[in-house]
């Protein structure tokens, strides 16, 4: 396992990768896990699609993923990774979107699980009325990166 931290416009950000795939991603004020520093090919073509993302020359990331968590979890990550760039779902739409149309709360749970946001759009996620609800880099960053979309 190592990590690479990069300076984006948005703040720091650290990716993490085991073997040939993204595992992790930590938003600005996140803690990161204390594991050697590396720069692989796949974490350095991460930050690479990640700066081009925020710089808004990206709109979908190309790149080996593979997310720890229970199958439900993976179910609803894949449900927001098919989410187009630009665009919104909300958590009961997700909840349909896997077969499961009463587990609107538990799809946020996962959500709020992901371990690879930005890459694994939970950022696209809005309550029903169209609120923006909990995100793990706050409010303020979700906004920003829905901005930069140009949903909001």
């Amino acid at each position: 396992m190592e990590r690479l931290t990069c300076s984006t416009p948005l703040g720091t950000m650290t990716l993490v990768g085991e073997g040939e795939a993204i595992t992790g991603l930590f938003l600005p004020g996140q803690r990161a896990p204390s594991i050697p520093a590396g720069a692989s090919p796949v974490l350095a073509e991460g930050a690479r699609q990640l700066l081009d993302y925020l710089a808004g020359r990206r709109r979908v990331f190309d790149l080996p993923l593979r997310p720890a968590g229970t199958p439900f979890q993976r179910r609803v990550w894949a449900a927001l990774s098919a989410i187009p760039w630009g665009e919104t779902r909300t958590y009961g739409q997700i909840a349909r979107a896997i077969g499961a149309p009463t587990a609107a709360r538990a799809v946020g749970q996962a959500n709020h699980r992901n371990p690879i946001p930005i890459f694994i759009p939970c950022h696209r996620v809005i309550g029903a009325g169209g609120a923006l609800t909990g995100y793990g880099g706050g409010l303020e960053l979700k906004r920003m990166l829905l901005q930069l979309e140009g949903i909001l």
